[in-house]
């Protein structure tokens, strides 16, 4: 039952060659043989039975929603009313939700089918999925080796075809580069063309959910379902969803740009540069324009970020405290014991890590210094980045410098795990939708990513050209 995209489950799910409810037994069967992985967090075994017989019931009177048949999972940091939803995090690990997120709802009204919770680095913070409270999530090509993070959980389940597809959240990366190192699609729409409302926030204005898939075609439909404005999100952009339909004779040719900078860094896996280089021929062999273009801010961009992020970290993580929200320590004797040890006791060293930084930059004497100055260094970001999308449809980089590194190398000094993110931050500080694409096979045998990017809310253009590369290269 290994299909790539949900339209072929949906042919055979109509023919009667099997039923929604064989397919969720097969998933379960999966996952809990794949459940070293430690993927899922929870499996909603019994939820996944009741639905599959109602959708089983649907299609055979015609009547059920696009997304019939479709197994998800969703990232441990989306509201799914009745569950709990932790975060991957002691702060939350007796949470259950009171409600559902935007995107579950969407998705439940087209009835797909929400099998479990996926482990995450604790609070969306992190590059490999080893800060999770439950412990890393292992990469199924290599079992020594990360999955990438935030969103490792979803991507190793994707890839272990542990469920059709999965959502996650990326503030800046924490998307494309599990799928990168996973070997799956890792889509990130424009910020704001999904609702984060029932989205645990890490940075309220970098946040912002999406789907790894097997195929475009999944990505774009998944897409298309849990898009468009919110009443309960003012964040949520207004602007019509215009759905993607994928195109599956493009003639016409692309402008692309790549930063010639990223192919020059000192960082960059050579077997990396030499295949995108090689793809880079072979887009101008179709008949596209590929050029290299200056990008002056490439060293400053995950400074920028980890800046600005950990700020907004330190606001919205505030009322984690023990008494507003979250885990109360045992050994707290009076209000202020109650406030360090709940906090000290219950936050992760990553986590505790990015709300002291985030405290420092927002404090008196340094608000200046660094705050003002990231937000100053944000704009001129975004503006050179509108600056190269004036003459070019779509910008093209790798996903990640390397491919998946083993579990425990980059604990010791977390800075080096931050330049992980070095490819892919531009596209969370501009708002910009991309893509990771699994195109690329290192001789170690590890997956990686290459990287599209495309204005601001043309997500349509992205998906197509994805689609054209991945059946075409």
């Amino acid at each position: 039952m290994d299909f790539k995209k949900l339209s072929e489950y949906r042919e055979q799910l109509e023919k009667g060659a099997f039923s929604c409810t064989e397919l969720v037994e097969y998933y379960l069967k999966r996952i809990e043989d794949h459940k070293h992985l430690n993927a899922f967090l929870e499996v909603y075994a019994h939820d996944a039975r009741s639905r599959a017989t109602v959708i089983d019931q649907k299609i055979q009177r015609g009547k059920a929603g696009k997304l019939a048949g479709l197994v998800i999972g969703l990232k441990d940091n989306i509201c799914f009313r009745g569950h709990t939803t932790s975060a991957s995090s002691k702060m939350l690990e007796n949470f259950q939700s009171l409600y559902n997120a935007t995107v579950v709802e969407r998705l439940l009204e087209e009835d797909a089918i929400v099998i479990g919770r996926l482990n995450c680095d604790e609070f969306a913070m992190g590059s490999s999925n080893e800060y999770s409270a439950y412990g890393p999530v292992l990469n199924p090509h290599d079992n020594n080796k990360v999955t990438g993070g935030s969103s490792g959980g979803s991507a190793a389940a994707v890839a272990a075809n542990l469920c059709q597809a999965a959502l996650g959240s990326d503030t800046g990366g924490s998307i494309r580069q599990p799928a990168s190192f996973c070997g799956t699609i890792g889509f990130k729409p424009s910020y704001g063309r999904i609702s984060r409302y029932g989205l645990i926030a890490y940075a309220s204005s970098f946040d912002q959910i999406g789907p790894f898939t097997k195929s475009i075609e999944d990505a774009a439909l998944i897409y298309n379902i849990i898009s468009g404005k919110d009443d309960f999100d003012s964040t949520a952009s207004k602007k019509e969803v215009k759905p993607v339909e994928i195109d599956y004779d493009i003639k016409k040719t692309y402008r692309i740009a790549y930063l010639k900078d990223t192919l020059e860094m000192e960082g960059l896996d050579p077997e990396i540069k030499t295949q995108m280089l090689d793809r880079i021929e072979s887009l101008k062999a179709k008949g596209h324009t590929v050029e290299g273009v200056e990008f002056p801010y490439l060293d400053v961009m995950v400074p920028v970020y980890y800046i600005l992020t950990t700020a907004e970290a330190s606001s919205n993580l505030a009322r984690y405290d023990g008494i507003h929200f979250g885990y109360r320590s045992e050994n707290a004797h009076d209000l202020e014991s109650t406030y360090k040890l709940s906090r000290t006791e219950g936050f992760g060293p990553e986590v505790k890590r990015r709300i002291m930084l985030g405290t420092f930059v927002l404090s008196s004497g340094y608000y200046d210094a660094y705050y003002t100055k990231a937000q100053k260094a944000r704009r001129l970001i975004q503006l050179k980045t509108d600056e190269i999308f004036a003459n070019y449809d779509l910008i093209l980089s790798p996903t990640t410098p390397t491919t998946a590194f083993e579990l425990n190398r980059e604990m010791a000094d977390p800075t080096v795990m931050y330049l992980e993110d070095i490819f892919t931050v531009q596209s969370n500080i501009c708002g910009t939708p991309s893509v990771s694409l699994p195109l690329g096979k290192h001789s170690n045998g590890m997956p990686f990513g290459v990287q599209l990017m495309a204005p601001a809310f043309q997500e349509e253009r992205l998906l197509h050209f994805a689609h054209y590369v991945m059946n075409n290269y």
